[in-house]
């Protein structure tokens, strides 16, 4: 049977990913485009960028004018409160704290509106052994 974080990943489709790197040699980077290729939506969430991934980037969850299942998080664990506002706000299904990144308000906003809550786990690694795909 799968984890709470394999099922999260294996249900969402759209991914919002906040703090998407432009550098491809780090995760924050890596690890949204092994997603993409894995055939998941990725939307990236950076504060100056045009186009990460080939895909037109957004200011803020606010800003991005269609439904997400899954926000991911590479940012430092004191924004990461409000990102799960934000979160909350746009209806999102899960938050998930990447590998690393641990926030028990975070935990408190997002499980108290109801949306699975991931933290500290890599999405990656998690799609890979758990050979989770959308092609």
């Amino acid at each position: 049977m799968a984890d709470l974080a394999e099922r999260a990943l294996a249900e969402a489709n759209t991914i919002a990913v906040v703090g998407l790197s432009r550098d491809p040699s780090k995760a924050a980077h890596a690890v949204p485009a092994s997603l993409q290729a894995a055939g998941f939506r990725i939307i990236p969430v950076h504060p100056s960028a045009d186009r990460l991934l080939g895909e037109k980037v957004y200011r803020s969850l606010a800003e991005i004018p269609e439904p997400v299942d899954l926000v991911d998080v590479f940012r430092p664990a004191a924004e990461a409160p409000a990102i799960a506002e934000e979160a909350v706000r746009i209806g999102a299904k899960t938050l998930w704290l990447q590998q690393g990144i641990v926030s028990p308000e975070a935990r408190r906003i997002a499980t108290e509106a109801g949306l699975t809550y991931v933290e500290d786990r890599c999405t990656a690694v998690v799609r890979a052994l758990g050979r989770i795909t959308k092609n």
